[in-house]
């Protein structure tokens, strides 16, 4: 069964920021609907059921008897649909999959906000930890509150404005977090052993997922491109990049992924096919075990030696990314271990308003690498202390320069391998006559 990736998203990074795309139906007749649900709540959550029964990776459902749960959830009697919101939410616990989740109208409306458009938030894109069930960040979006503030990538959220944060899912810490512009939230976060205090003043934020500029290093004209995200706008931002530096005749590049929590899935076969003309970028396999490949399709913009930043920021879109030029040699990846999120989810809209993300597949790199939890380790192997990761954190235009010890690392190799492309010949290993 193929996926249709245009209706996927990757991960389960939800959402005080991003939004989502959505499979699916059209909501034209909505208000009919709402109508019906509102007199019939057990309906909502048949059709939960439904979606679940038919979609859902694990075919086990985590050894669950799925029949059962639906006929003991539809043999109780509900007032009105909040209850049934309640039991919805029960009833998805025993999957353990944190990422499979029910999304009441007002959740789902603020996932659905134009990823195009301007954002009100505080910058963070949250997980829940399936193990301990703590809320980790995964990254701080750049130039936001959080960002700005110091948040950094796997820092765990304890409190939310005093509120601890135990036994609660991502969509509850979501609509704590979230509020009107100019208005303030404040997050205690454990990093390591100790705890800190981030009053964050939530903003409108414009979001352009790609930054790229020229940059004469020694000898050598670089391109460095920074991808935040993959939003709906990201492979048209990223294409526009590669043109402008092909014309500006760079030598090679600098791709920084750090940090980039993920995203839309076509997003990230869009832009490989950018970087490279032959070859497998990703394959899905959903729970008969059934695989779809996603192909290179001899669109490359460039063939000009390629670097790759990340960090355990990385997630889902930006390791199928990076793993996918890993895996066909087109690319050397320098940093830390990505964050290892290597799932698919479709996020359906619901009878009466709401909505409902169901994890539907997994992914896995060209090589067949599973990288849910493990993640992509790259070939050269930076560590930034935290205390140095903090300091460019406060100092964010250091990030990407000679002051940052994985670009610099990452510039180094760029320069190596461009001087093995204008002179292969140097590298060979000498011949006797």
């Amino acid at each position: 069964m193929a996926i249709a990736t245009r209706g996927l998203v990757l991960g389960a990074t939800a959402l005080v920021l991003t939004t989502v795309a959505v499979t699916g139906a059209g909501i034209s007749n909505l208000p009919q609907s709402q109508a019906f649900f509102q007199d019939s709540p057990k309906e909502i959550i048949d059709e939960v059921w439904q979606i679940v029964d038919r979609q859902f990776v694990d075919g086990t459902f985590n050894q669950v008897d799925w029949r059962n749960v639906r006929r003991q959830y539809l043999a109780r009697s509900y007032k009105n649909k909040d209850e049934a919101y309640a039991a919805i939410k029960e009833m998805l616990k025993p999957l353990n999959d944190p990422y499979t989740r029910f999304m009441t109208p007002k959740e789902y409306r603020d996932m659905q906000i134009d990823t195009s458009g301007q954002l009100t938030g505080v910058g963070i894109q949250l997980s829940q930890d399936e193990k301990t069930k703590k809320l980790v960040v995964i990254a701080p979006i750049e130039d936001t509150p959080a960002s700005k503030a110091g948040v950094l990538a796997q820092d765990v959220i304890l409190k939310i404005d005093g509120k601890s944060t135990k036994g609660m899912d991502v969509n509850q810490a979501v609509q704590l977090i979230r509020g009107q512009e100019g208005t303030s939230v404040t997050l205690t976060i454990l990093r390591g052993d100790k705890e800190l205090e981030f009053p964050l003043k939530r903003a409108r934020i414009e979001i352009h997922p790609v930054r790229a500029n020229f940059r004469q290093e020694g000898q050598e004209p670089i391109g460095y491109i920074r991808l935040n995200q993959f939003s709906a706008n990201a492979a048209d931002e990223m294409r526009e990049a590669i043109t402008d530096l092909e014309k500006q005749k760079v030598a090679g590049y600098i791709l920084d992924l750090r940090s980039n929590p993920g995203g839309l899935l076509y997003g990230s076969i869009d832009i490989a096919r950018m970087w490279m003309d032959e070859g497998t970028i990703v394959s899905t396999a959903d729970r008969q075990g059934i695989r779809s490949r996603e192909r290179a399709n001899n669109s490359a913009l460039t063939d000009k030696p390629l670097v790759i930043l990340v960090d355990g920021g990385s997630a889902s879109a930006s390791e199928i990314l990076s793993g996918a030029l890993q895996d066909n040699k087109r690319a050397v990846l320098v940093g830390t271990k990505t964050f290892g999120k290597g799932l698919v989810q479709s996020v359906r809209p619901l009878g009466d308003g709401s909505g409902l993300a169901v994890t539907v597949a997994k992914y896995f790199t060209p090589s067949g690498r599973d990288i849910n939890h493990s993640g992509i380790v790259p070939d050269i192997v930076v560590e930034i202390p935290k205390e140095q990761q903090e300091a460019l954190s406060s100092q964010r235009d250091k990030i990407g320069t000679a002051a940052d010890p994985q670009y610099a690392k990452a510039l180094e190799v760029l320069k190596q391998q461009i001087a093995k492309r204008n002179n292969p010949s140097a590298s060979a290993p000498a011949t006797s006559r």
